[in-house]
């Protein structure tokens, strides 16, 4: 009896060693298709549900990961391991999520997202790039694709491997609070920009066909383009708005960077708030996936936006269960819940065993997920370390920032008159004038979407270079620089300045609260300028996340240069305004006259700009100024 006992026990073991050697999902040999088909036949439908879902890290614990089987976590803005967090700090909090998810039943990985939409903007000490409206300008695909691999650098230094990015609406109203996300009120310049996602994810190696979702290991993010489909094209600019648009505008305007990222092999695709026609884009089944899916072959996953189901129904949550299953069924695949998830799950779940969500629906899901997840090496190599954290804000960052800042400003104005121009600037002057709170405040340089949701107006934020610190490092020792924010006309003219530099600008804001039907400067930005301008010769410099109204005052101004939002690196400004490069930013959208001439973009009856599309002056960099 014993000896049966012995056999039948060393048989058993033979066994489960056996069936531990066979579990095909966990060999990177096998080819992808079999590694998704074992793993999905291995999990139960708590386990299909928990990868479609992704939750924001300050609701996340290790319990509630191995409980619920969460596939996903994120950091919304703001969202961060504590205040001034280093690259150490982030990579142990991802790891001891990281290890609870893979201490579940069949140890899949999560995957961490963040926003990194001009550089990994939530990050202290992170290099800041130009926001996507300065970007359009320089026109230069291999910039943002450098930038874009400079970000994945940034990104995966702190443990983290998907980014949501880059953002890839056409922006038609300026009045919209997210138009600095957009490069372009033209599709072609978007379409180049583009580019940036080789930069993030790798390029497809050349024996991989196009269209295939790529990651390109360690040193690589899954990207995101954002946010499917027609988000700059609402009614009024009003940020999650309606679109009303014929299938020539949709498909001729607002669809063609799509194809460009599929090609170029984007993970992941983010539905939109925005509506279509009435239809909102979470639960629109014809373009999520009769089009974006079934006619492009998009091969990654569709992820919502923040609670973007929640706002399909209006006003938002009147029908939760209504808003996952439509949502699902219109082919989200994973749901940024990212708080109250033990609704969604239990929502879903009820769903899917009454039917009326099919299991083949599920399954597509999570297979899109689990690809992504092979696809980057997360089973192979869940864990992140510190190899990379020399990487976050290093100087060679800093110094591509530079470069994207000076090709990223457009000069509007020079001299009053054409042969008598003002700029490049002197260096060596006997006393020189800054002005305005623009000029010396990081964080209205950076704007929305940095360390915070909505941006923060002080120095303190992060580390970096306010345009007033560029111009004392600029120019000549002697040349005396007096800042001050809102100087009076005595002032002005009792200290007889050589020249005035006036940085005016907007206020910090995102999505949501960035909305403006006035799209004014800050008070006292108009006042400066009349006060100063009129008193001494100035240029002045705006720092906005689009163009705002400025037609009143450009006759007073000797020079005018559109800087958008540059970011930490603010000594790309001081470069061009003293001629160490030359101005050559083109404008990737039109400057208006008037508000009410909005919406307005190239081809429209009424156009009539301040400023063309296309426009910008040029001037030559000075050797020994």
């Amino acid at each position: 009896m014993g000896r049966f006992a012995f056999i039948m026990g060393f048989m058993l073991l033979l066994t489960v060693v056996t069936e531990a050697e066979y579990m095909k999902y966990k060999d990177p040999k096998q080819k992808l298709g079999v590694r998704i088909k074992d793993l999905i036949k291995r999990m139960t439908l708590e386990e299909k549900i928990g990868q479609m879902t992704q939750i924001e890290r300050k609701v996340a614990s290790a319990e509630v990961m191995k409980k619920y089987f969460i596939g996903s976590l994120l950091s919304g803005g703001g969202s961060v391991p504590k205040p001034n967090a280093t690259a150490e700090d982030w990579v142990n909090m991802v790891n001891e999520f990281q290890k609870a998810a893979l201490s579940s039943r069949l140890g899949i990985p999560m995957i961490y997202g963040i926003d990194a939409i001009h550089g990994h903007n939530n990050v202290y000490k992170a290099t800041i790039f130009p926001h996507n409206v300065g970007l359009g300008v320089t026109r230069d695909p291999d910039l943002v694709k450098r930038i874009g691999a400079a970000t994945a650098l940034e990104v995966r230094a702190t443990g983290i491997p998907y980014a949501f990015s880059p953002c890839i609406a056409i922006c038609r109203n300026p009045r919209w609070g997210r138009c600095y996300e957009s490069y372009s009120e033209d599709l072609n310049i978007v379409r180049s920009m583009t580019e940036i996602i080789p930069g993030l994810q790798g390029d497809l190696p050349a024996n991989m066909s196009k269209g295939t979702p790529f990651v390109g290991g360690k040193t690589k993010v899954a990207a995101c383009a954002k946010h499917f489909v027609a988000d700059g094209g609402t009614v009024n600019g009003i940020d999650e708005n309606n679109t009303v648009i014929d299938s020539k505008g949709l498909f001729s305007i607002h669809m063609p960077a799509y194809y460009d990222s599929i090609i170029k092999g984007v993970a992941t695709v983010m539905a939109s708030y925005s509506s279509l026609n009435g239809v909102r884009m979470h639960a629109n089944t014809h373009l999520l996936t009769g089009f974006l899916k079934k006619r492009l072959n998009f091969r990654g996953f569709v992820i919502s936006d923040w609670e973007g189901i929640n706002r399909i129904t209006s006003p938002p949550n009147a029908n939760y269960t209504y808003s996952v299953e439509a949502s699902v069924m219109a082919g989200v695949d994973m749901i940024m819940v990212p708080e109250n998830y033990t609704d969604f799950i239990g929502n879903l779940t009820y769903l899917v065993n009454k039917n009326a969500i099919p299991m083949s629906r599920i399954d597509d899901a999570v297979k899109r997920i689990l690809r992504i997840k092979f696809v980057m090496g997360l089973f192979e190599e869940p864990l992140a370390d510190l190899s990379l954290a020399q990487h976050l804000g290093s100087q060679e960052h800093r110094e591509l920032a530079r470069e994207a800042v000076r090709k990223s400003l457009v000069l509007l104005k020079n001299g009053k008159k054409p042969e008598q121009p003002l700029l490049p600037l002197p260096k060596k002057a006997r006393k020189i004038l800054v002005a305005g709170a623009h000029g010396d405040n990081l964080g209205y340089q950076c704007g929305g979407w940095t360390i915070t949701w909505q941006g923060v107006p002080r120095n303190n934020l992060t580390i970096g270079t306010t345009i007033l610190k560029a111009i004392k490092n600029t120019v000549d020792p002697t040349t005396q620089v007096v800042y001050n924010e809102e100087p009076d006309t005595n002032f002005v003219k009792s200290n007889n300045f050589d020249y005035a530099i006036v940085v005016v600008g907007e206020p910090t804001y995102a999505e949501m609260y960035g909305d403006s039907s006035n799209l004014t400067i800050l008070d006292p930005g108009p006042s400066n300028i009349q006060n100063i301008c009129g008193s001494v010769k100035c240029v002045v410099v705006v720092i906005s996340g689009r163009p705002v109204v400025i037609e009143p005052y450009v006759e007073k101004m000797d020079a005018l240069v559109a800087a958008w939002l540059p970011g930490t690196e603010g000594q790309g400004v001081a470069d061009v305004l003293f001629g160490d490069y030359g101005f050559t930013g083109k404008l990737a959208r039109n400057w208006f006259k008037r508000v009410d001439q909005l919406p307005m973009n190239v081809g429209d009856p009424h156009y009539d700009p301040l400023f063309p599309f296309g426009f910008g002056l040029t001037t030559q960099a000075v050797k020994g100024n």
